[in-house]
């Protein structure tokens, strides 16, 4: 069972074995250009792949008093993760072309849905063409599964819980350090941070390649940043709680398990100018 990462060549086996119960979903995205992902998809992906939408599928419509990616309702997410193929007993393979950024939204609700056997590829497509493995614009023969999610709902952390959590743990936000300190904001129309919270940008989870760093290496890191609080004491958080679940996973495979996600994140916080924002002059800080 992989569980958290696994890598091309893995992937290529499990392909070549012809294992009934693999399941690949393509979850290429981009912020900017909403439709790509789909058409890089309909050029080119993985055999037998099945494309997931982020916007349409593992998000619910956007309304005034949400983040941008609202959790989908869950008995509709698991009819989406059905309808993709997915039964209970699926090895599930997720992969984008962003080092996981987008994937690992669809990997982190496969597993607040109860579902253990969910890894990323690691490196995603990039990694897949790098190792000369075969791809394809033929679309897979759907074959619905029948799968059975429970949402484990202690997996996520309420926005009416998230202002005092600094007090007692460890809220930790995704974005880059320019958006994180106020200095910019591509995406939002609020600059800054949640107050008390601190800063692991997902890009730090990587290596040069594209692939995650080693579980050792990832260990190590995660343990100077959290400084002796338990990995169950950490929420995880982001611009509208996608690339929040990249620092999750990067815990989860580095051992740390039991974090958190604050689903609706830095768009959902904003919603409301009664709510704090800090920011951090880097000249005086």
């Amino acid at each position: 069972m992989f569980s958290t990462l696994i890598s091309a060549n893995e992937l290529s086996d499990l392909i070549d074995t012809e294992q009934s119960d693999l399941v690949i979903l393509d979850c290429r995205f981009n912020l900017m250009d909403t439709g790509l992902g789909a058409k890089l998809y309909a050029e080119s992906h993985i055999p037998n792949a099945r494309y997931i939408d982020l916007d349409r599928e593992l998000s619910a419509p956007v309304t005034p008093e949400t983040g941008r990616h609202p959790l989908p309702g869950f008995e509709s997410l698991t009819a989406t993760f059905s309808e993709k193929g997915v039964s209970d007993r699926s090895q599930v393979v997720v992969y984008d072309d962003c080092g996981g950024a987008m994937a690992s939204r669809c990997w982190w609700l496969l597993k607040l849905l109860g579902h253990k056997s969910v890894a990323l590829l690691d490196g995603g497509f990039p990694a897949w063409i790098a190792a000369g493995s075969g791809v394809t614009a033929a679309l897979p023969k759907n074959v619905p599964g029948d799968f059975s999610g429970t949402a484990d709902t202690s997996m996520i952390l309420p926005l009416d819980q998230v202002a005092d959590f600094p007090q007692q743990g460890l809220l930790i936000d995704a974005r880059t350090a320019e958006r994180f300190r106020g200095e910019q904001e591509p995406i939002d129309p609020v600059a800054g941070h949640i107050p008390g919270a601190l800063n692991r940008p997902l890009p730090d989870n990587l290596s040069a390649n594209g692939c995650f760093k080693s579980a050792e290496q990832l260990r190590i890191e995660w343990q100077l940043l959290l400084k002796g609080t338990a990995a169950a004491q950490v929420v995880h958080y982001c611009g509208s709680g996608v690339t929040a679940c990249h620092n999750l996973l990067a815990m989860e495979h580095a051992g740390l398990t039991g974090a958190r996600i604050y689903p609706g994140s830095w768009s959902e916080w904003i919603r409301d100018t009664s709510r704090p924002i800090a920011t951090i002059d880097e000249k005086t800080a």
